[in-house]
């Protein structure tokens, strides 16, 4: 389980931890799952400008507004919990060998717009295969 604070990252690279995890394994499937109902895992380019590109596509598609029927905490905290049905709470990512076996540019990433809840929880696990 990782323990994340997304006060101040909107999009968390969570490559790191996910190798580390596969290092202990052989081949077989990891996924990596974020238990919130406003937060979601993506595979996704970063540091080339992707990221903040995401973040921008987002807040077109899911303005904060007073649209939302889901009307509680910050304005337009209801788009929080529309954006998990675009970028699922979890993602599967193939191992061999210990290793995950995501492209050159891939990286797996937590993606929260939630300012209300900074406090995130990400659960790997692994299927042996």
């Amino acid at each position: 389980m990782l323990d994340i604070d997304t006060a101040r990252r909107r999009i968390v690279d969570l490559t790191d931890a996910v190798r580390s995890f596969c290092s202990g394994h052989d081949d077989g499937l990891c996924n990596v799952f974020v238990p919130h109902a406003t937060a979601g895992v993506a595979i996704i380019e970063t540091g080339a400008g992707s990221d903040d590109d995401l973040l921008d596509t987002l807040e077109r598609l899911l303005p904060r507004d007073d649209r939302y029927r889901h009307s509680h905490g910050s304005p337009g905290h209801g788009a929080d919990h529309v954006m998990p049905a675009l970028i699922a709470p979890s993602v599967t990512v193939p191992v061999q060998g210990g290793k995950p076996l995501l492209g050159t540019w891939q990286s797996v990433v937590l993606v929260d717009l939630n300012r209300d809840n900074p406090q995130r929880k990400v659960r790997l696990s692994f299927i042996s295969g």
